[in-house]
């Protein structure tokens, strides 16, 4: 982008970003690969709806459902973004550990099966974030004087050997007859009529949940898609609706939409503040500097046709993903199709391929194999790995927040009581893990949970 003018350079940036945030869901619900972390959540019941036959309804609601949010996303970037800059401003290092919090509290509820599974895999996530050099001391931590290990162990290696490795390993272990993937018939590449009954309160909640937590820079459009899953099981089920986990269309269609209105929410602080909400947005912040554009609240007043223009790219960018993918759903569909014996061995040279190009390292092709064990062991244990994830991402902004906030209460930890969002988000937490511990929601939540 060096050689392009300001506009088109911001333009394209944003495009990969936004498609890509749409793009990570094909992959979640064919092959169960999150291709982005937001997408995670996604391959709990859009896999299974794949494995099922149910690809193109799962593929159709994740793209309109992407569709709608984004273009809600981008209504509320044009028309309140300064407004909602106030909010964010409200959100300092103690309301950010507090909703972290949270966040890691709802996930217990993605887990279908047991309570102490869930926890276990929080736990176990927050341990692996923590793998790396302390950003404060400079002192490496669990690195085991291994050199490759002081960045950091890298989402994609996590994701692709827990998912992808871990997948096939499971099914290799399987007898011959029982191998197959996907043991249905394609049943139609449109979702029915009840479907749409399902999904449309999903996308709506869905959209609404990610245009908030968008906004909120550090990891609040991440939360979103978890957030929204978490919503999506809170809510009673229709009769002979299928079980979360088994294959709910609205468990697709509402954190995809809460995905991509966060996605572009997510510019709200960029535009207005300066302050990038994830590693995507800090490059764009590099490509503004780098065209002699200051990010900040000046931008929508110095440089409009970069503001009006983002907004513009949004609104085609929206209309060339649903006008390229929806008509593509047969063909994605069509990998459904190729035998085990050829599809497993694509989707191990894919990962590696993946993950090597991230550090161009072998180390982490090595590190993609060891956690593909882990993830089968996973798949033994019956254990959801989502929780695992959601832990892993948020843990190191959670130390960070937490590091902070003491910092400018000078040690006291009071600060996280005494500020009255943090305060709420606390009680929220509080209140959300009591109703989960209770015994009777706990047996409710165990029939509705109960292990084959």
């Amino acid at each position: 982008t060096y050689a392009l003018p300001p506009v088109s350079a911001l333009i394209m940036l944003a495009g990969i970003y936004y498609g890509a945030q749409y793009g990570g869901s094909t992959t979640a619900i064919l092959v169960n690969l999150p291709g982005e972390s937001s997408s995670v959540v996604t391959c709990i019941d859009g896999y299974q709806m794949a494995r099922q036959g149910r690809a193109g309804p799962a593929l159709a609601a994740a793209g309109l459902g992407s569709f709608f949010a984004g273009c809600v996303g981008t209504l509320i970037l044009a028309a309140f973004a300064p407004p909602l800059t106030e909010l964010a401003f409200k959100f300092g290092p103690a309301e950010y550990f507090s909703l972290m919090v949270l966040g890691l509290i709802g996930a217990v509820v993605l887990a279908s099966g047991s309570l102490l599974k869930a926890v276990a895999m929080i736990v176990l996530g927050l341990l692996l974030g923590i793998v790396g050099t302390d950003v404060n001391s400079g002192v490496a931590r669990f690195s085991f004087d291994v050199p490759e290990l002081t960045d950091g162990i890298g989402f994609v290696v996590i994701a692709m050997g827990v998912f992808g490795y871990g997948e096939i390993i499971g099914n290799l272990s399987q007898p011959d007859e029982e191998r197959e993937v996907f043991t249905s018939e394609v049943k139609g590449l449109w979702p029915t009529r009840d479907d749409f009954k399902r999904m449309t309160p999903a996308v709506l909640r869905g959209t609404v949940l990610g245009s908030a937590l968008g906004i909120l820079p550090g990891g609040g459009a991440l939360l979103a898609s978890f957030a929204a899953y978490a919503l999506e099981k809170k809510i009673s089920m229709r009769p002979g609706e299928v079980p979360f986990g088994k294959g709910n269309i609205r468990g697709v269609a509402s954190p995809e939409s809460a995905n991509n209105a966060g996605a572009q929410t997510s510019f709200i602080p960029l535009l207005t503040l300066g302050i990038p909400p994830n590693a995507v947005m800090a490059l764009m912040v590099g490509a503004m500097t780098i065209h002699n554009i200051q990010p900040g609240p000046q931008v929508m007043s110095s440089n409009p046709e970069l503001f009006w223009g983002l907004i513009a790219s949004m609104w085609i960018g929206n209309a060339m993903l649903i006008i390229l993918n929806l008509p593509l759903i047969g063909m994605w569909i069509k990998l459904l199709t190729v035998p085990y014996k050829f599809l497993f061995p694509a989707i191990v040279l894919f990962c590696a391929i993946g993950v090597y190009s991230t550090n161009n390292n072998t180390f982490d092709i090595w590190m993609v194999a060891a956690f593909g064990f882990v993830g089968y062991l996973f798949i033994k244990l019956r254990a959801e790995p989502a929780p695992l994830l959601l832990g892993f991402i948020l843990g190191p902004m959670m130390e960070e927040n937490l590091r902070r906030a003491l910092l400018l209460s000078r040690g006291s930890w009071a600060v996280f009581i005494t500020r009255p969002l943090s305060a709420g988000l606390l009680i929220a937490a509080c209140l959300l893990l009591g109703i989960v511990l209770l015994p009777a929601v706990k047996s409710k939540r165990e029939e509705a949970f109960v292990e084959d």
